[in-house]
C-alpha cells in the first residue's frame, strides 16, 4: 500500500473510530436529537443571521432538505425564525433557551472529548500541527477544484447528514 493509500485509510479510520467512540454519550446526552439537528443548532448558535441558504451550504444539503429540518427544530421549540426590519423577505434562525440548553450538552461533550484526547495533542509539535494543516487546506483547495471542474452543484447534492 503507498503513502497515499496510508493516508486515506488513515483518515477514515480516524473519522470512523471517533464516531464510534463518542456516539454512545452522544446518544445519551441528547435523546430525540438527530446529530443533524444538534449540528444545525450548533451552527445557529455559531453564526449569526443564520439562515437556509447558509444552512445549505455549509451542511452540503439541499435548501428543501434545510426547510424541512429547520421546521422540525421550531416544532421541538429548540429554534425561532426572525425577520429583520429593513428586510421583510429574509427569514433567519436563532436558538431558543431549551435550543441552548442543547447546545450546551453538546459543547460540553465535545469539551470532555477534548481532554479525553488532549495527551495525543500535547505530543505533537508546532511543526507537526503546520504540516498537517498544510495538507488538508491543500487537499481541500484541490477537491473545491475537482468538484468546480466536473460542474457539481454542491448545494443540490444530498451528501451529508441525510
Amino acid at each position: 500500500m503507498n503513502k497515499e493509500d496510508q493516508v486515506m485509510m488513515g483518515f477514515r479510520e480516524l473519522y470512523n473510530k471517533l464516531v464510534w467512540i463518542n456516539k454512545d454519550k452522544m446518544e445519551d446526552s441528547l435523546k430525540g436529537h438527530k446529530s443533524s439537528e444538534v449540528h444545525c443548532i450548533e451552527y445557529i448558535e455559531k453564526n449569526v443571521d443564520s439562515n437556509v441558504t447558509k444552512l445549505a451550504e455549509s451542511f452540503y444539503m439541499t435548501r428543501g432538505a434545510i426547510s424541512k429540518m429547520t421546521k422540525k427544530l421550531m416544532e421541538k421549540g429548540l429554534i425561532e425564525s426572525y425577520q429583520k426590519s429593513d428586510n421583510k423577505k429574509e427569514i433567519y434562525f436563532r436558538l431558543t433557551e431549551q435550543g441552548k440548553k442543547i447546545y450546551k450538552i453538546h459543547e460540553d461533550l465535545h469539551k470532555e472529548f477534548q481532554e479525553r484526547d488532549k495527551p495525543i495533542f500535547e505530543q505533537v509539535t508546532e511543526e507537526q500541527f503546520d504540516s498537517i494543516l498544510i495538507f488538508v487546506e491543500k487537499y481541500s483547495r484541490h477537491l473545491d477544484a475537482e468538484i468546480k471542474k466536473q460542474g457539481l452543484d454542491m448545494k443540490s447534492e444530498k451528501m451529508l447528514f441525510e
